[in-house]
């Protein structure tokens, strides 16, 4: 049986889970205080079917019959019990599930519970992951498990991320609605991380003020990052850029140009220079400098002469190289802030062994690698990284597009910001990163 750590994420099948067989989840439970064990159904932003894919106590199944629960105890106990029993079919699923989320919630302080488990069933138990009181510190919900398709893959997650509120909160968080008097649970703001800049100038009045071509990229990006109460960190923002040879129609049709604007928005949320640094790769890489709200605008064509003439040798792949040069950059200029790259690589991806040396040692730094294959294929070690075993713990995440205006805006910032929560956490945790 496989036991999942928080912050942990694998395929089912990498569990021996069979995601076109029906699984089932048990919740397990030791606890004085009254808790609530719900599931939300979520599309590819986050957010709620509707209100009838809140599977929970007083609605046991979804519209579509393959989300059901079969089992529900409400009263606290002073021994070990089974509280809830979900029974899920993913296969049978409509498309537009992305996700499901398995929510703990209460009106009280979730530090009361002496413990809880989750197993992951399918015949016999597959999985398990664990929690203690100090798991939940005064937080009155938790969103514990996630059941999520990624690359057609269906995977499941330890995210065990909790903010005051109860159920209602949850509710709003994924943008169902909360009927008066429907629950006993009192709606409240999500709590603020530790140490927030509360200075920062709100992000689209920046863009607004500074480029108001990008305030429609701004709104989206806020979503996000409010939705993951990332809107307050201060990070470094890098982008990485494949410049080799077969990716000349990426640069030409102006999708290269695109991922800078896109992710200037999280630089400007992000970094008290309002700017990200970025670099192409070749046979040999190149620091082009940073991108700002004054120089964004056709930065792909002006930097240094234009993409044609960036020095980076041979247009071959040389990933290894550039990960070196730019994890070598922020450990010199001291790391006193996490990191997140965004790594754009059309595949065609050698060196494997290079790269995960590279990795293995920057799983030890505060920095975040966000690969995204770009209308490519091959893309080798960079779509591993993901399940890679022998770090410290998990750096990166992995997802693919064939074209840029394939997915919504609002979608590509949910995949870009998908798990660097997840890994903010983990590093906290661990001491990576100052609490």
């Amino acid at each position: 049986m496989n036991h999942l750590t928080v912050g942990q994420r694998a395929p089912l099948s990498n569990l021996a889970i069979d995601d076109t067989a029906p699984i089932t989840l048990k919740f397990t439970r030791q606890s004085p205080i009254e808790m609530d064990i719900s599931c939300f159904a979520l599309d590819a932003a986050g957010k709620l079917i509707n209100d009838d894919y809140m599977v929970f106590y007083n609605q046991p199944t979804s519209p579509c019959g393959q989300i059901k629960l079969t089992h529900y105890e409400a009263q606290p106990t002073a021994n070990k019990g089974i509280q809830a029993e979900f029974e899920v079919n993913l296969s049978k699923l409509a498309a537009n599930i992305d996700s499901l989320f398995f929510v703990l919630s209460a009106d009280t302080p979730l530090n009361q519970i002496q413990s809880l488990e989750i197993g992951i069933w399918q015949q016999s138990q597959k999985a398990q992951a664990e929690y203690q009181a100090a798991d939940f510190a005064q937080q009155q919900a938790s969103m514990l498990m996630q059941l999520y398709r990624k690359s057609g893959v269906w995977r499941v997650a330890n995210v065990a991320q909790g903010f005051n509120g109860g159920l209602a909160a949850i509710v709003q968080h994924f943008g169902g609605d909360v009927e008066e008097g429907k629950n006993e649970t009192t709606a409240s703001p999500a709590p603020q991380p530790s140490k927030i800049n509360t200075s920062k100038i709100p992000l689209e009045k920046v863009m607004l003020e500074k480029a108001p071509k990008l305030v429609n990229l701004a709104k989206k990006a806020t979503i996000s990052l409010e939705k993951r109460q990332l809107q307050q960190l201060t990070a470094k923002v890098a982008l990485v850029l494949d410049a080799t040879g077969s990716m000349n129609r990426q640069y030409k049709e102006g999708r290269v140009q695109e991922v800078v604007n896109r992710l200037l928005p999280l630089a400007v949320s992000f970094d008290d220079d309002q700017a990200l640094d970025c670099w192409a790769f070749g046979e040999h890489c190149s620091y082009l400098g940073e991108v700002g709200l004054n120089n964004y605008a056709d930065f792909i064509d002006t930097v240094q002469g234009g993409c044609r003439k960036w020095e980076l040798g041979a247009r071959t792949n040389n990933e290894a190289g550039v990960m070196k040069a730019v994890t070598d950059f922020y450990q010199n200029d001291g790391l006193n802030v996490p990191v997140y790259i965004l790594f754009i690589s059309d595949g065609g991806v050698r060196d494997t062994r290079g790269i995960t040396k590279i990795m293995t040692e920057a799983a030890k730094l505060p920095i975040f690698w966000q690969f995204v294959g770009l209308g490519g294929r091959s893309y080798g070690i960079l779509k591993d990284l993901d399940d890679m075993t022998g770090r410290l713990l998990d750096n990166c995440s992995f997802f693919e597009l064939d074209d840029l205006d394939d997915v919504s805006e609002e979608a590509l910032y949910e995949n870009m910001l998908e798990e660097f929560p997840s890994w903010l956490k983990e590093a906290r945790d661990i001491g990576l990163i100052a609490k």
